[in-house]
């Protein structure tokens, strides 16, 4: 009878210590799997070429739009700030760019809102342009370094009598948004295309690489973005924006391919909410509902159509390897400025916005 019991005691024991193991492997494992995915997904972003490229140069407009260079710390780094519009004296929009990019691929929202009668603060992040960073290390990474510079503005003497608001898109949409978490005095915030939380953008790009199996590597997502960014990878724009009465503009494209809709998106959480100081803009206009295509007029929509297909043909004439010198020759002669025509209606919506939070 004891025997029996032993040797019952002991099969149990074993199928624990299987079973540990198991769960201890799979831990590792899975471990390594999400710090490998995860970092690869933000590596550093280098200056586009701008001669095989289509965005705008600033040495194009740098005389009629002059530009102060700033530097501020963000943690170890150091970024690379830019002013424009000295002069103007309406308030101090604080533009934080998306992932992959940098504050001049904002180029035209920045002339327009100076246009406007705007001071523009605009930035490049960690890990991206002229900004020091060996990546861009993750999603969080642009509020932390939003922090930096709110951080950094408030203690200039030249905005001291500006109004500071925020405007933000993809990663900077994320960040501005989730601003109102700090204690800075904000006038208003329009956070385009942006995500709720890094932990539900990240896990919904995870579903589609893994599938179903992102479902198991969340709490260890959950872990190695806390150990990078300790609670500010747990912040959310749902819990800034709802407990503040700074005004808010959430804007998205009903099509966006890198930030679902209804998905991880700060707008799916606002639909259907009554709160008197965030407003919603869904962008439904045919092919200029994506991600990046909602700030596009229609006519830089058709003029890229085109080229796509110019391109297209190009990319078959030399088999899928189109030889650096034939690139920069197909690229000199296009029109950079129609290419990057914004979405007047969406424009004008924002400075409407920007100039009624300031009455608030």
């Amino acid at each position: 009878m004891f025997v029996k019991k032993e040797n019952s005691l002991r099969k149990f024991k074993l199928v624990g210590f299987i079973v540990g193991g198991i769960i201890v492997i799979f831990s590792i494992v899975s471990m390594i799997i999400v710090m490998v995915t995860y970092n690869s997904q933000f590596p550093k972003v280098e200056r586009h070429d701008d001669t095989i490229t289509l965005g705008l140069r600033y040495d194009d407009f740098k005389e009629e739009y002059p530009r102060e260079l700033v530097n501020f710390n963000s943690g170890a780094n150091q970024l690379q700030g830019y002013i424009y519009g000295l002069e103007n004296d309406l308030g101090l929009v604080v533009v934080a760019h998306g992932l992959g990019g940098g504050a001049d691929s904002y180029l035209s929202q920045i002339i327009y809102l100076v246009d406007q009668g705007w001071q523009v603060f605009a930035y490049d992040a960690t890990g991206s342009y002229d900004s020091e960073g060996k990546s861009t290390k993750g999603f969080p990474q642009s509020l932390i370094d939003l922090d930096a510079a709110l951080s950094y503005i408030t203690s200039q003497k030249q905005f001291d009598n500006l109004p500071l608001l925020l405007f933000g898109h993809s990663w900077g949409g994320y960040a501005v948004a989730n601003a109102l978490h700090f204690d800075y005095e904000i006038h208003g915030v329009v956070s385009i295309s942006g995500s709720n939380s890094a932990s539900e953008m990240i896990i919904e790009q995870g579903e589609k690489m893994m599938g179903t199996f992102m479902v198991t590597q969340k709490p260890y997502l959950w872990i190695y973005q806390r150990i990078l960014f300790g609670k500010t990878a747990s912040l959310k724009a749902t819990d800034a924006i709802s407990k503040t009465e700074t005004p808010v503009l959430i804007v998205h494209g009903i099509d966006d391919e890198s930030i679902a809709y209804n998905g991880s998106s700060i707008i799916s959480n606002f639909l259907n909410t009554a709160l008197p100081h965030v407003s919603t803009l869904t962008v439904n206009a045919p092919n200029r509902s994506g991600h990046n295509s909602l700030f596009r007029s229609q006519d830089a929509i058709d003029y890229i159509e085109k080229l796509n297909i110019d391109y297209r043909a190009l990319y078959n004439q030399y088999n899928e390897n189109i030889p650096y010198k034939i690139q920069q020759e197909f690229y000199a002669p296009l029109d950079r400025s129609l290419a990057q025509d914004l979405n007047g209606d969406l424009m004008d919506r924002i400075n409407d916005f920007f100039l009624m939070s300031l009455s608030k």
